[in-house]
């Protein structure tokens, strides 16, 4: 008679002890953050926390400080210290300067996730998590759209088809996952795995869907199709890319005289334009080309380090003109703009510490799989949408960046560790 022997359980206190059960802690928070994303800042900022205190039992110091040492993590590392130094030549109350800090606190979570998923087998996890929340969301939008007293919003502040948050966190969870599974469409169609195809192909129209007839950004409008040309001239051949832009553009046309939203979104461009040129109206576009114009002044009176960290509202404080109701007069902390948000606050400096976080993240996502796909449209997409907004600082947009290319980059990282193995075996 053969006796199996059981493998032995472990007890509370041998979990304690043992790295594979913390690690899969980790991975189970990062999971849960992801989850949240689309959800929640509160959990979000709360599982961020205890993502970094779950590491710290079995927290390898000399593996960390070798990701530390790679530009990828301390370059975003430095843009917090420079808005931490900042605080020093502001000019803005010491309260509205720590509070100008916290925005960039984010960027310290990412060489953790780095660290973490460079050893974690779980990374993949945390996109799909992220995927079937805003599979969810869109339902939920879709819900509220027919049903508006179910959404969470107050009613004063309440958007067509938004759960909860406003409609530009929305629209760029949305563009994401939408652009997102056109690689592994492609993957799965080459194997010619073509059912698994086809409703990943459903899932991304439903995302492109609810934009179309219920809300979108104008921003995520602009970006989306950049996106989707980076995908086309990395992964298609330049015919297949052609074909697929000119049917895009076809569904494009349709969804403009089908879809009343879009097209009021898309004309609103150019109303809004001429009513900031005509009449001085506070418009969004009006605003956004004040903002502009302004920060481009505070830039040229301090360009080497800027006006210090938190000096932005006081700028415009003393540059606002004009009655109350006029563009001219609105005062603002963020220009909505990143890299003149960055300008005005540590002038060149801060513009070159930015730049070159992106472009080396950008650098890191060279290469075959999905793991390169989503961490390289994760910074395309912030790169393009802080031309209008400032996406590394917004707290949602922000986390998107800092989780994505965190887990992401982890995992080419991972993947790269063994062709160095074999180089220098070979050497």
């Amino acid at each position: 008679m053969t006796v199996i022997a059981e493998t032995p359980k472990l007890s509370l206190q041998g979990k304690l002890r043992d790295p594979a059960a913390w690690i899969r802690t980790v991975d189970i928070l990062v999971i849960l953050l992801a989850l949240s994303l689309p959800w929640s800042t509160s959990l979000v900022g709360i599982f961020g926390a205890l993502i970094v205190i779950a590491m710290l039992p079995f927290f390898e110091v000399r593996a960390f400080v070798r990701t530390v040492q790679r530009p990828i993590s301390w370059v975003p590392i430095t843009l917090f210290l420079l808005a931490l130094v900042g605080t020093l030549w502001s000019d803005a109350a010491w309260g509205a300067r720590l509070y100008a800090v916290g925005p960039t606190a984010k960027l310290l979570v990412l060489p953790f996730l780095l660290y973490h998923f460079e050893r974690s087998e779980r990374g993949l996890w945390v996109f799909i998590a992220f995927l079937v929340s805003c599979t969810v969301m869109v339902v939920a939008s879709w819900t509220v759209t027919f049903f508006p007293d179910l959404t969470l919003k107050a009613k004063d502040v309440a958007s067509r088809g938004i759960f909860v948050k406003n409609y530009i966190d929305q629209s760029q969870e949305f563009a994401l996952c939408a652009v997102a599974l056109a690689y592994p469409v492609v993957m799965l169609l080459r194997a010619k795995k073509t059912v698994p195809a086809l409703l990943l192909c459903v899932l991304a129209l439903s995302f492109i869907a609810n934009m179309a007839f219920v809300i979108v950004s104008r921003t995520a409008l602009v970006t989306m199709p950049i996106m989707l040309a980076v995908f086309g001239v990395l992964h298609l051949r330049w015919r297949t890319t052609l074909m697929i832009l000119c049917a895009a553009a076809a569904v494009g046309v349709v969804a403009w005289f089908v879809s009343p939203q879009l097209e009021a979104t898309v004309n609103s461009f150019k109303r809004d334009y001429q009513l900031y040129m005509e009449h001085g109206t506070p418009t969004s576009m009006g605003e956004r080309l004040e903002y502009y114009r302004k920060s481009l002044k505070f830039f040229a009176e301090a360009p080497i380090v800027g006006h210090g960290t938190g000096s932005t509202r006081g700028l415009f404080e003393a540059a606002a003109t004009g009655p109350a109701g006029l563009a001219a007069a609105q005062v603002v902390s963020n220009p909505h703009n990143q890299t003149l948000n960055v300008a005005v606050q540590w002038g060149v400096t801060g513009i070159v510490v930015l730049y070159a976080m992106w472009l080396l993240h950008l650098l890191l996502f060279r290469g075959e799989g999905v793991a390169n796909w989503i961490g390289l449209l994760v910074v395309v997409q912030n790169i393009f949408t802080s031309l209008f907004n400032s996406h590394v600082f917004d707290f949602h947009e922000g986390w998107m960046y800092v989780v994505g290319v965190g887990v992401a980059g982890g995992m080419v990282l991972k993947a790269r560790a063994p062709e160095k193995a074999g180089t220098s075996n070979a050497c």
